[in-house]
């Protein structure tokens, strides 16, 4: 492919509203172009590196015995209904109606639409196992679309849906796609990580993420340095050690605090450390209020007490809400006496007493209070965010917080979804069961702009080959030199018959234009032909990942080159 005939607009700056890396090289190597908020056109170089991302995704999806299918983006609101999730759902699921005046959405997954095929289709337990997944655009009218490609309203994914007979056989699928997506994230020579999961909006028992390492990840990953336990920091549990406390003979006392409602200020005002006090969180969840109580220097885990309480939703008690259940503005509740009948502590707070409350009364905290005597607790559960500090709670190790982007999760849906709606099938003896359904996703534009947050540097990306738009560039750095076309179109041919995606930079343009456009679009190998080089017998050629440069003899260039090629692939850690 010649560059004077494909189109690659780069630009110099990126543009204004561009936040992160990847969204800045992606919009100035010409390769994506914004539409309006969180919709972008992908340009011919995004869109060959998109395309081979689901060429993986589709390769490995076909080896683990899914069958790919195609569904379509509009979907009727009736199928949402029945599974329960219409309201739900919440705005991000774009509504509209048809000309029949019909409610219809678009489909940021489909859940629904997969259930009710299969339903429809297969009765017999001799169908089942069954798979099958698509490669399809996504919308989700997200608040606050941002960072590019990183959390786009309009996407692309791929969506796999998987039903079984029984647990067993859920178990079995569920492996099949954790397996595929280690080996797909693994052809894109991705540094990633396969983490436990909180399930979401998505439902279903137990989910693992697929984190991307990256400095600029939106998410945090825990991982053990001693074992292999990671996991989301929403879904980490906290390993608590220690004797229980709760002997405690002084009885608790008000105390005046004017004006101190936040922890630091009690603290500091009480001359205290943080530690010694309880944070009171009121939420409504599901329209009735709960009091969740944690360790004043902690952070509540919102995920936690929400699954814990089994909730639909879950949010923030309003000041006029917090002013009715505790007499007392913001910042002064406590758990004593308090008009809230639910109240759950985290686990941390068994191991000590004495401790700071709230007095739900304006300027007033109390003084030594004993959660056992004072409160009527509905129970302990692990509540709060872990820290760098806590302990592994599989192996007791030191526990590490890294940033990670998501670009796969596997779910355990279970009867979600096949209950709902009826998804049933006839077993051995003839009764009706109902099917169980596991569900597997893979951001697959995401999945180029993860590459690049995690593998860029100054001057541009640093594609690996098995994503990157072109395998090699060649660059003619002599256009109207006829012995330098007719070596660059001898390179070339070679390239192509290996197999290999090549383009080649024929622009009139200095070679200093050319050298900073082939570092920012970053395509893996570089090969620079030049008059100057050709009369010494060389050609020059560049890794892109870490800039070094080698010159290869013109003669016996094919075996030269083929050992350079090898040594990149073997840098980004492809052997084949």
């Amino acid at each position: 492919m010649r560059w004077s005939r494909f189109y690659i607009p780069t630009l110099k700056e990126a543009p204004s509203d561009a936040e992160v890396v990847s969204h800045k090289l992606l919009t100035r190597a010409g390769m994506i172009r914004k539409l309006t908020s969180g919709v972008y056109t992908y340009m011919p170089l995004g869109l060959r590196s998109i395309s081979k991302a689901a060429s993986i995704v589709r390769q490995e999806m076909d080896k683990a015995g899914a069958n790919e299918v195609s569904m379509p983006m509009v979907q009727p609101a009736d199928l949402w209904q029945e599974s329960g999730r219409w309201d739900f759902y919440g705005p991000e699921l774009l509504r509209f109606k048809d000309r029949h005046q019909r409610d219809c959405c678009l489909g940021p997954t489909h859940e629904e639409v997969i259930t009710d095929i299969v339903r429809g289709e297969v009765r017999s337990y001799r169908q089942l196992p069954m798979n099958l997944y698509q490669i399809q655009t996504k919308f989700r009218d997200e608040i606050r679309p941002r960072f590019g490609l990183m959390r786009g309203r309009e996407f692309i994914m791929k969506d796999a849906y998987s039903f079984d007979r029984d647990q067993q056989g859920l178990d079995v699928s569920y492996q099949a796609m954790y397996d595929a997506y280690m080996s797909i994230f693994s052809r894109m020579a991705l540094s990633f990580r396969p983490v436990e999961a909180d399930s979401g909006s998505i439902g279903g028992s137990f989910s693992h993420e697929f984190m991307v390492l990256a400095d600029t990840g939106e998410d945090t990953v825990v991982v053990c340095k001693e074992c292999s336990y990671a996991a989301n920091i929403e879904r980490a549990e906290v390993f608590c050690t220690g004797d229980e406390c709760d002997r405690l003979d002084i009885p608790f006392e008000e105390t005046a605090t004017p004006g101190k409602c936040t922890v630091e200020e009690v603290a500091a005002f009480l001359d205290v450390t943080p530690a010694a006090i309880i944070k009171t969180l009121i939420y409504v969840a599901d329209g009735e209020p709960v009091v969740a109580l944690v360790r004043g220097d902690r952070e509540l885990n919102d995920i936690k007490l929400k699954n814990l309480l089994h909730a639909d939703t879950l949010e923030m008690a309003t000041p006029e809400q917090v002013q009715k259940w505790t007499n007392a503005p913001v910042g002064y509740a406590g758990p004593v006496g308090i008009q809230v009948s639910r109240i759950v502590a985290d686990n941390e707070l068994r191991l000590a007493t004495d401790w700071i409350t709230g007095a739900n009364k304006a300027d007033t905290h109390l003084k030594h209070v004993s959660l056992k005597r004072d409160v009527k607790l509905a129970g302990f559960a692990d509540l709060r965010l872990i820290t760098e500090g806590d302990a592994c709670p599989k192996c007791g190790g030191a526990i590490s917080l890294t940033k990670g982007i998501e670009v796969g999760h596997v779910f355990k849906l279970g009867t979600k979804y096949s209950e709902a709606m009826n998804c049933k099938y006839v077993d051995e003896q003839g009764r009706e069961q109902t099917m169980l359904m596991g569900c597997y996703g893979i951001g697959v534009s995401r999945v180029v702009a993860s590459c690049i947050e995690q593998n860029h540097d100054a001057d541009g990306i640093k594609f690996p080959p098995p994503i990157a738009p072109f395998e090699a560039l060649v660059l003619n750095l002599d256009i109207r030199t006829e012995d330098v076309c007719a070596k660059v179109d001898e390179i070339e041919t070679l390239l192509a018959a290996q197999g290999m995606d090549v383009l080649v930079d024929d622009r009139e343009e200095r070679p200093g234009v050319k050298f900073k456009d082939a570092d920012l679009i970053g395509i893996p190998m570089q090969i620079v032909v030049g008059g100057k080089g050709l009369a010494r017998g060389v050609v020059e050629v560049k890794d892109r990942r870490t800039g070094e440069k080698a010159e290869l003899p013109v003669q016996g260039f094919a075996e030269a080159f083929a050992g350079w090629k090898k040594a990149v692939y073997a840098g980004w850690g492809i052997t084949d």
